[in-house]
Protein backbone atom coordinates (compact mmCIF):
# COMPACT_ATOMS: atom_id res chain seq x y z
CA UNK A 1 0.00 0.00 0.00
CA UNK A 2 1.34 3.40 -1.00
CA UNK A 3 0.27 6.18 1.35
CA UNK A 4 0.77 9.93 0.99
CA UNK A 5 1.04 11.59 4.40
CA UNK A 6 0.22 15.26 3.86
CA UNK A 7 1.64 17.47 6.58
CA UNK A 8 3.98 14.72 7.71
CA UNK A 9 5.06 16.00 11.13
CA UNK A 10 5.05 14.68 14.68
CA UNK A 11 2.48 11.91 14.17
CA UNK A 12 2.99 11.58 10.43
CA UNK A 13 6.66 10.68 10.65
CA UNK A 14 5.90 7.95 13.18
CA UNK A 15 3.09 6.73 10.93
CA UNK A 16 5.56 6.57 8.05
CA UNK A 17 7.99 4.56 10.17
CA UNK A 18 5.28 2.08 11.10
CA UNK A 19 4.04 1.71 7.53
CA UNK A 20 7.57 1.23 6.22
CA UNK A 21 8.33 -1.42 8.85
CA UNK A 22 5.25 -3.37 7.73
CA UNK A 23 6.18 -3.37 4.06
CA UNK A 24 4.17 -0.39 2.84
CA UNK A 25 5.38 2.61 0.86
CA UNK A 26 4.86 5.89 2.72
CA UNK A 27 5.50 9.26 1.10
CA UNK A 28 5.86 12.16 3.50
CA UNK A 29 4.81 15.58 2.19
CA UNK A 30 5.96 18.76 3.92
CA UNK A 31 6.12 22.39 2.83
CA UNK A 32 9.62 23.07 4.21
CA UNK A 33 13.01 21.65 3.32
CA UNK A 34 13.72 21.12 7.05
CA UNK A 35 10.55 19.06 7.34
CA UNK A 36 11.55 16.96 4.36
CA UNK A 37 14.94 16.33 5.92
CA UNK A 38 13.24 15.01 9.07
CA UNK A 39 11.21 12.61 6.94
CA UNK A 40 14.28 11.39 5.11
CA UNK A 41 16.05 10.91 8.43
CA UNK A 42 13.19 8.61 9.40
CA UNK A 43 14.01 6.46 6.38
CA UNK A 44 11.25 7.06 3.87
CA UNK A 45 10.54 9.22 0.82
CA UNK A 46 9.92 12.93 1.27
CA UNK A 47 8.38 15.40 -1.15
CA UNK A 48 8.17 19.15 -0.72
CA UNK A 49 4.71 20.60 -1.37
CA UNK A 50 2.18 22.87 0.30
CA UNK A 51 -1.26 21.30 0.75
CA UNK A 52 -2.85 24.49 -0.57
CA UNK A 53 -0.88 24.28 -3.84
CA UNK A 54 -2.58 21.93 -6.30
CA UNK A 55 0.26 22.14 -8.82
CA UNK A 56 2.82 21.15 -6.19
CA UNK A 57 0.61 18.27 -5.03
CA UNK A 58 0.31 17.06 -8.62
CA UNK A 59 3.95 15.98 -8.41
CA UNK A 60 3.11 13.49 -5.64
CA UNK A 61 2.71 10.09 -7.33
CA UNK A 62 -0.54 8.14 -7.35
CA UNK A 63 -1.28 6.49 -4.02
CA UNK A 64 -3.74 4.04 -2.49
CA UNK A 65 -4.55 6.29 0.47
CA UNK A 66 -3.97 9.82 1.68
CA UNK A 67 -3.61 10.90 5.30
CA UNK A 68 -4.22 14.58 5.90
CA UNK A 69 -2.27 15.52 9.02
CA UNK A 70 -1.25 19.08 8.21
CA UNK A 71 -0.89 21.68 10.96
CA UNK A 72 -1.59 25.39 10.91
CA UNK A 73 1.52 25.91 13.01
CA UNK A 74 -0.25 27.51 15.97
CA UNK A 75 -1.46 30.45 13.90
CA UNK A 76 -4.92 32.02 14.09
CA UNK A 77 -8.30 30.88 12.81
CA UNK A 78 -7.84 32.38 9.34
CA UNK A 79 -4.60 30.46 8.82
CA UNK A 80 -6.22 27.35 10.23
CA UNK A 81 -9.07 27.61 7.73
CA UNK A 82 -6.57 28.00 4.90
CA UNK A 83 -4.86 24.74 5.88
CA UNK A 84 -7.56 22.53 7.37
CA UNK A 85 -10.49 23.42 5.12
CA UNK A 86 -9.13 24.91 1.90
CA UNK A 87 -5.97 22.81 1.97
CA UNK A 88 -8.01 19.66 2.50
CA UNK A 89 -10.35 20.58 -0.34
CA UNK A 90 -7.38 21.25 -2.61
CA UNK A 91 -5.80 17.90 -1.75
CA UNK A 92 -9.06 16.00 -2.28
CA UNK A 93 -9.66 17.65 -5.64
CA UNK A 94 -6.10 16.99 -6.76
CA UNK A 95 -6.05 13.30 -5.85
CA UNK A 96 -9.71 12.47 -6.59
CA UNK A 97 -9.40 13.95 -10.09
CA UNK A 98 -6.68 11.56 -11.17
CA UNK A 99 -7.13 8.62 -13.51
CA UNK A 100 -6.12 6.35 -10.64
CA UNK A 101 -7.45 8.07 -7.50
CA UNK A 102 -6.79 6.86 -3.96
CA UNK A 103 -9.32 4.62 -2.27
CA UNK A 104 -9.09 6.05 1.24
CA UNK A 105 -8.71 9.36 3.03
CA UNK A 106 -7.94 9.75 6.73
CA UNK A 107 -8.31 13.22 8.21
CA UNK A 108 -6.74 13.77 11.63
CA UNK A 109 -8.84 16.05 13.81
CA UNK A 110 -9.05 16.77 17.55
CA UNK A 111 -11.31 15.96 20.48
CA UNK A 112 -11.35 19.74 20.98
CA UNK A 113 -14.41 19.82 18.68
CA UNK A 114 -16.54 18.52 21.57
CA UNK A 115 -16.17 21.65 23.65
CA UNK A 116 -17.22 21.53 27.30
CA UNK A 117 -19.31 18.65 28.68
CA UNK A 118 -18.89 19.30 32.38
CA UNK A 119 -16.66 16.28 32.93
CA UNK A 120 -19.15 13.85 31.35
CA UNK A 121 -18.15 11.07 28.95
CA UNK A 122 -18.19 11.74 25.22
CA UNK A 123 -17.99 9.35 22.29
CA UNK A 124 -18.51 9.38 18.54
CA UNK A 125 -22.27 9.87 18.96
CA UNK A 126 -21.94 12.90 21.25
CA UNK A 127 -22.89 16.18 19.55
CA UNK A 128 -19.94 18.49 18.98
CA UNK A 129 -19.94 21.97 20.49
CA UNK A 130 -16.70 23.68 19.41
CA UNK A 131 -16.06 26.78 21.47
CA UNK A 132 -13.16 28.41 19.61
CA UNK A 133 -12.66 29.59 16.04
CA UNK A 134 -10.00 26.94 15.51
CA UNK A 135 -12.14 24.05 16.72
CA UNK A 136 -15.03 25.30 14.59
CA UNK A 137 -12.68 25.19 11.61
CA UNK A 138 -11.64 21.65 12.52
CA UNK A 139 -15.27 20.60 12.69
CA UNK A 140 -15.93 22.13 9.27
CA UNK A 141 -12.95 20.25 7.86
CA UNK A 142 -14.30 16.99 9.28
CA UNK A 143 -17.43 17.46 7.17
CA UNK A 144 -15.29 18.11 4.10
CA UNK A 145 -13.46 14.84 4.71
CA UNK A 146 -16.63 12.81 5.26
CA UNK A 147 -18.28 14.30 2.14
CA UNK A 148 -15.21 13.58 0.01
CA UNK A 149 -15.45 11.55 -3.21
CA UNK A 150 -12.53 9.62 -1.73
CA UNK A 151 -13.97 7.59 1.15
CA UNK A 152 -13.11 9.49 4.30
CA UNK A 153 -12.45 8.59 7.92
CA UNK A 154 -12.08 11.21 10.65
CA UNK A 155 -9.76 10.34 13.53
CA UNK A 156 -10.11 12.68 16.51
CA UNK A 157 -6.89 12.70 18.50
CA UNK A 158 -6.89 13.40 22.21
CA UNK A 159 -3.92 15.29 23.68
CA UNK A 160 -0.73 14.04 22.06
CA UNK A 161 2.34 13.24 24.13
CA UNK A 162 5.51 11.25 23.63
CA UNK A 163 9.15 11.89 22.69
CA UNK A 164 9.91 15.62 22.89
CA UNK A 165 6.39 16.30 24.20
CA UNK A 166 6.22 14.90 27.72
CA UNK A 167 6.35 18.37 29.35
CA UNK A 168 6.84 16.99 32.84
CA UNK A 169 7.72 20.43 34.20
CA UNK A 170 4.14 21.57 33.51
CA UNK A 171 2.90 19.17 36.18
CA UNK A 172 5.90 19.01 38.50
CA UNK A 173 7.23 22.53 38.77
CA UNK A 174 4.20 24.84 38.91
CA UNK A 175 0.61 24.88 40.20
CA UNK A 176 -1.71 22.38 38.54
CA UNK A 177 -5.24 23.48 37.65
CA UNK A 178 -8.06 20.99 38.18
CA UNK A 179 -9.69 19.26 35.20
CA UNK A 180 -9.42 16.11 33.09
CA UNK A 181 -6.67 14.98 30.76
CA UNK A 182 -7.54 12.92 27.69
CA UNK A 183 -4.33 11.65 26.13
CA UNK A 184 -2.81 9.36 23.54
CA UNK A 185 0.86 8.54 23.00
CA UNK A 186 2.26 9.58 19.63
CA UNK A 187 3.05 5.97 18.72
CA UNK A 188 -0.56 4.94 19.30
CA UNK A 189 -1.92 7.98 17.46
CA UNK A 190 0.08 6.86 14.43
CA UNK A 191 -0.80 3.24 15.14
CA UNK A 192 -4.53 3.95 15.04
CA UNK A 193 -4.29 5.51 11.56
CA UNK A 194 -2.05 2.71 10.33
CA UNK A 195 -4.42 0.07 11.74
CA UNK A 196 -7.53 1.57 10.18
CA UNK A 197 -5.81 1.73 6.79
CA UNK A 198 -4.36 -1.77 6.94
CA UNK A 199 -7.56 -3.40 8.16
CA UNK A 200 -9.77 -1.23 5.93
CA UNK A 201 -11.97 -0.16 8.83
CA UNK A 202 -14.20 2.79 9.74
CA UNK A 203 -14.98 3.93 6.22
CA UNK A 204 -17.20 6.97 6.42
CA UNK A 205 -16.89 7.03 10.21
CA UNK A 206 -15.47 9.20 12.93
CA UNK A 207 -13.26 7.45 15.51
CA UNK A 208 -11.89 8.80 18.77
CA UNK A 209 -8.19 8.07 19.30
CA UNK A 210 -7.68 8.24 23.05
CA UNK A 211 -6.17 5.85 25.58
CA UNK A 212 -8.03 3.77 28.15
CA UNK A 213 -7.97 6.16 31.08
CA UNK A 214 -8.85 9.84 31.17
CA UNK A 215 -7.30 11.16 34.37
CA UNK A 216 -7.77 14.13 36.62
CA UNK A 217 -4.91 16.61 36.33
CA UNK A 218 -4.35 16.67 40.08
CA UNK A 219 -4.15 12.88 40.28
CA UNK A 220 -1.87 12.71 37.27
CA UNK A 221 0.46 15.34 38.72
CA UNK A 222 0.63 13.53 42.07
CA UNK A 223 1.40 10.24 40.31
CA UNK A 224 4.18 11.87 38.29
CA UNK A 225 5.66 13.46 41.41
CA UNK A 226 5.66 10.14 43.24
CA UNK A 227 7.30 8.37 40.31
CA UNK A 228 9.96 11.08 40.07
CA UNK A 229 10.64 11.14 43.79
CA UNK A 230 9.32 14.67 44.26
CA UNK A 231 6.78 16.25 46.62
CA UNK A 232 3.25 16.67 45.35
CA UNK A 233 2.98 19.89 43.31
CA UNK A 234 0.71 22.76 44.40
CA UNK A 235 -2.89 22.67 43.20
CA UNK A 236 -5.35 25.36 42.17
CA UNK A 237 -9.03 25.35 41.35
CA UNK A 238 -10.41 26.64 38.09
CA UNK A 239 -11.75 29.68 39.90
CA UNK A 240 -8.31 30.47 41.32
CA UNK A 241 -6.68 30.13 37.91
CA UNK A 242 -9.34 32.20 36.17
CA UNK A 243 -8.73 35.04 38.62
CA UNK A 244 -5.51 35.76 36.70
CA UNK A 245 -6.24 38.86 34.62
CA UNK A 246 -3.38 38.06 32.25
CA UNK A 247 -4.98 34.87 30.93
CA UNK A 248 -5.79 34.93 27.22
CA UNK A 249 -9.32 34.11 26.10
CA UNK A 250 -8.26 30.79 24.50
CA UNK A 251 -6.54 29.82 27.77
CA UNK A 252 -9.70 30.63 29.71
CA UNK A 253 -11.75 28.45 27.41
CA UNK A 254 -9.32 25.55 27.77
CA UNK A 255 -9.58 25.79 31.56
CA UNK A 256 -13.38 25.78 31.41
CA UNK A 257 -13.53 22.83 29.02
CA UNK A 258 -13.98 19.46 30.73
CA UNK A 259 -14.85 16.03 29.33
CA UNK A 260 -13.80 12.39 29.39
CA UNK A 261 -13.30 10.76 25.99
CA UNK A 262 -14.23 7.12 25.45
CA UNK A 263 -12.25 4.75 23.21
CA UNK A 264 -14.90 2.03 23.28
CA UNK A 265 -15.44 2.21 19.50
CA UNK A 266 -11.71 1.98 18.81
CA UNK A 267 -11.47 -1.06 21.11
CA UNK A 268 -14.46 -2.63 19.31
CA UNK A 269 -12.56 -2.22 16.04
CA UNK A 270 -9.76 -4.30 17.54
CA UNK A 271 -6.95 -1.82 18.02
CA UNK A 272 -4.40 -2.88 20.66
CA UNK A 273 -2.56 -0.06 22.40
CA UNK A 274 1.20 0.02 22.89
CA UNK A 275 0.57 2.46 25.76
CA UNK A 276 -2.92 1.78 27.17
CA UNK A 277 -2.61 4.45 29.87
CA UNK A 278 -0.35 7.31 30.92
CA UNK A 279 1.46 4.92 33.30
CA UNK A 280 2.98 2.96 30.44
CA UNK A 281 3.32 6.01 28.22
CA UNK A 282 5.31 8.10 30.69
CA UNK A 283 7.61 5.31 31.88
CA UNK A 284 10.60 6.38 29.79
CA UNK A 285 10.11 10.06 30.58
CA UNK A 286 10.06 9.29 34.31
CA UNK A 287 13.24 7.25 34.02
CA UNK A 288 14.96 10.12 32.26
CA UNK A 289 13.78 12.84 34.65
CA UNK A 290 16.77 14.72 36.15
CA UNK A 291 16.01 13.72 39.74
CA UNK A 292 16.27 10.01 39.01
Amino acid sequence: MRVAILGCGYVGIELGRQLLARGHEPIGVRRSSEGCEAIEDAGFEAMRADVTDSEALSRVPDVDAIVFAASSGGRGAEAARGIYVEGLRTAIEQFAGRADPPDRLVYTSSTGVYGDHGGDWVDEATPTEPTTEKTRVLREAEEVALDSPVTGTVVRFAGLYGPDRYRLERYLERPVTEGYLNMIHRDDAAGVVRYLLEEDLARGETVLAVDDEPVGKWGFADWLAEQCGLPEPPKETKEERLADDDLSEPARRRILTSKRCSNERLRELGYEFSYPTFREGYREAVKAYPSR
